[in-house]
């Protein structure tokens, strides 16, 4: 018998689950996200559980993002029914672990990209080691920023202390990787706790609660986050409601390095899914509540995905590995934004 993908248990007063799928780096495929909602589902007016623990079983991270190649795979056959249903269930589960009545606790111990943020960052304490790192490089693969991040990211507000439209136009646009610091002060995480100790932090969590595990072990990051020290700069340029005037607002941009930097970072992304991104951003922020974005994020992803650009990303970046996508349109200015505006309204 092979192994189970995701393992559940209950310890003590604890429901466990663990990502079980370490050669593709817990890439979530549709039986993943079943038996999590499953377990969400069984534990959730369970009074012999108190809390929900999610952690993975891979020593390279913890969940690399939604199995987008299967997905590829689908939409190359024409199957693009069969992708809309995944997505509805990982929506579906990213919604569920945002209403869990119960603390949830995710530990990060490595990767969080994609849909690894979508299963952890809904959650009421987002543990992470200082080995972890997490983006969403969805303009890359010619897609758009989902798992509710469109409405997460803007909310956050981290040892920031405030919430910023900026500064989720930035993490989804550029897929700046966030290290530990950063995500502590964007807001993805709320501890940080060494990854040497993190075995006697999940005994202690299990045993005694996540406070007292939290009050034994968390810790501070050394240094400054690196997010910080763009701060301003992140507000001049993507504090707009659209591409073309962030983009103006980059050619303006008297931060010289800044410039340099978002300009390398986007070098490779997607012309129709920056536009596409900017705009379910502004709609999502502007939407009551996660339910809202997740359905925009549906409509949205579900139209990119019947593109060629959909398959000609995840190609170059996950199939190949050739870094060479060619998008169309290849520009942001050929891209028709009220066409994209059209999916939302």
């Amino acid at each position: 018998m092979s192994e189970a993908v995701v393992n559940t248990s209950v310890q003590h007063r604890t429901g466990h689950i663990e990502l079980n799928r370490p050669k593709a780096l817990n890439s979530l495929n549709q039986e993943m996200v079943d038996i999590v909602n499953d377990a969400l589902q069984s534990w959730e007016d369970d009074p012999h559980i108190e809390q929900v623990l999610i952690t993975s079983t891979s020593e390279k991270g913890f969940c690399a993002g939604g199995d987008v190649r299967a997905i590829r795979d689908l939409d190359m056959e024409g199957r693009h029914e069969e992708g809309d249903e995944y997505f509805e269930h990982e929506y579906r589960m990213n919604l569920h672990l945002a209403n869990f009545p119960k603390p949830i606790i995710s530990i990060a111990d490595g990767v969080v990209m994609g849909g690894g943020i979508g299963i952890s960052a809904h959650g009421s304490h987002r543990v992470v080691t200082e080995k972890a790192f997490a983006a969403m490089p969805e303009m890359l693969i010619g897609f758009i920023p989902d798992v509710g991040s469109t409405k997460m990211f803007s909310s956050m507000r981290g040892t920031k202390g405030y919430e910023s439209l900026a500064l989720a136009n930035f993490l989804c646009l550029t897929a700046w990787r966030m290290n530990p610091a950063d995500m502590l002060w964007a807001g993805y995480a709320t501890h940080l706790v060494p990854s040497d100790q993190l075995e006697a932090f999940q005994q202690l969590l299990i045993s005694d609660g996540v406070d007292a595990a939290i009050a034994a072990f968390a810790t501070q990051p050394e240094d400054e986050a690196p997010l910080k020290k763009h701060e301003a700069a992140i507000a001049e340029v993507f504090g707009h409601d659209s591409w073309e005037e962030i983009a103006a607002a980059l050619e303006a941009c008297r931060y010289e390095d800044f410039k340099a930097m978002v300009q390398s970072h986007m070098e490779l992304a997607c012309p129709t899914s920056v536009v596409a991104a900017v705009e379910l951003l502004r709609a999502s922020n502007a939407a009551p509540g996660l339910a809202e974005a997740l359905d925009f994020e549906l409509r949205m992803g579900n139209s990119l995905r019947r593109t060629p650009n959909f398959v000609e990303g995840v190609r170059a970046v996950l199939v190949d590995k050739t870094k060479d996508p060619k998008f169309e349109p290849s520009t942001t200015a050929e891209v028709d934004v009220q066409a994209l505006r059209a999916v939302l309204a």
